[in-house]
């Protein structure tokens, strides 16, 4: 049974790339773990007394964005291939394990399936493991996000479909795969031109490529600023 087990865990269905300017959709299939704006030092959630924030997130204690965050938790029923958000042009940086060997997340996997609420009360992983840092500069927004793929215990393969770096991804085009249970989070800097909505809230379930997660509109503060 295992042949059939990775068969399906590998599985890559044909799906229609759909391009709205209006919206972010997912870039993964999975479960909404959170859905909100923080400041940079901000706490995200909190972890068995751990505050986990963006600087922790990022590893970048330079980082002073307010971002508004979308996090998706891939389990192992999910499509584990990711795709661009937003369209724009991409590059990557992985940043390997604090510890010895990645932490499991079979406990939010758990308390997923239980339904047992905050999913992240077990996700001590996410101050240690694996993690690619995908930054996506997109011209027609004006600003720069993030896709943040973070690995689980028996993970060592983040694979990017592309090797070469800045190269440009069309809207909910596929551009990685992450074996197994694993994470994604949207990170995306506010800015004075646009208004974010989160369409989803936590424990939804979300497809990559299919559902809008973030709604895009021009800040009307921002357009009547320009009109006078």
């Amino acid at each position: 049974m295992r042949w059939l087990s990775e068969r399906y865990f590998f599985r890559d269905p044909s799906r229609l790339n759909y391009s709205d300017p209006a919206y972010f959709f997912a870039p993964a299939d999975g479960i909404i773990l959170y859905a909100r704006e923080v400041g940079p030092a901000q706490e995200l959630v909190q972890i068995k007394g751990r505050s986990y924030s963006l600087r922790t997130a990022l590893r970048d204690e330079s980082f002073d964005r307010t971002c508004l965050v979308i996090g998706i938790f891939m389990t192992f029923y999910d499509v584990h291939v990711n795709r661009v958000p937003y369209p724009g042009r991409l590059s990557y940086r992985e940043l390997d394990t604090i510890d010895t060997f990645n932490y499991p997340m079979l406990d939010v996997e758990k308390d997923i399936l239980e339904e047992i609420a905050p999913y992240t009360a077990g996700a001590g992983y996410l101050f240690n493991n694996q993690r690619v840092i995908n930054r996506i500069v997109s011209i027609d927004l004006g600003l720069t996000y993030y896709v943040l793929q973070v690995a689980d215990y028996d993970v060592d393969c983040i694979t990017p479909f592309r090797i070469k770096q800045n190269q440009f991804f069309a809207q909910n085009e596929r551009f990685s795969m992450i074996r197994y249970g694993s994470q994604v989070d949207l990170i995306i800097p506010l800015s004075p031109r646009w208004t974010l909505t989160p369409l989803l809230e936590a424990g939804m379930h979300v497809e990559a490529g299919l559902d809008p997660v973030v709604q895009i509109a021009p800040n009307p503060a921002q357009e009547l600023s320009h009109a006078t």
